[in-house]
């Protein structure tokens, strides 16, 4: 009898086990995202929230370079790019961005961008007011639109020793096609 106890908690604590594995699994990704946006890993930008934040950013003297990078998967037949390739902003001060998706295929298609900015220091003080990422847009066919990106560099890089010295940020865009969307034969 002993054993069919031990047994039954043993199947217990791995069905416990394999219940908080798949729980873990679901939050992973939301939890990682928290993550990122908080700490700026990997290049995750900032959010502006204008309720949220205590006061305007001041805006310095300083300047640094933006740079803009626009890549399409190859299974979206898309052209997209910057309208200016480059940037020269003050340090928080408000600026603006174009980006141009053309569909170049005869159908409707659907796309969405996800994003990422270099070097991975500069994520946490790049912050977007509005973007277009992660916002299904729809092109019809030979459809050209402008997408702005609303964007500022706090000025709290200026206070990091690992990001002080930082000359040009690179905000990288890829357009991908989305599952379900209509696709291009």
């Amino acid at each position: 009898m002993k054993t069919m106890s031990a047994n039954a908690k043993t199947a217990s604590l791995a069905a416990l086990v394999a219940v908080a594995m798949v729980g873990l699994g679901f939050a992973a990704v939301p939890l990682y995202n928290l993550f990122c946006r908080v700490t700026g890993f990997g290049g995750t930008t900032q959010r502006y929230d204008p309720v949220a934040a205590a006061e305007t950013p001041k805006i310095l003297s300083d300047t640094i370079s933006v740079r803009f990078d626009a890549n399409v998967s190859p299974k979206l037949p898309w052209k997209f790019y910057p309208e200016h390739p480059t940037d020269t902003v003050s340090i928080g001060a408000r600026d603006m961005a174009i980006f141009i998706a053309e569909n170049q295929s005869p159908h409707e298609v659907v796309g969405t961008a996800s994003f990422n900015v270099t070097p991975d220091a500069a994520g946490k003080y790049f912050t977007k007011i509005q973007c277009f990422c992660f916002t299904q847009q729809t092109l019809r066919p030979g459809e050209q639109i402008r997408m702005p990106v609303l964007f500022f560099v706090d000025p709290k890089i200026k206070d990091d020793p690992d990001a002080r010295d930082i000359q040009e940020i690179t905000l990288s865009y890829t357009f991908h096609p989305v599952d379900g969307g209509k696709k291009a034969s």
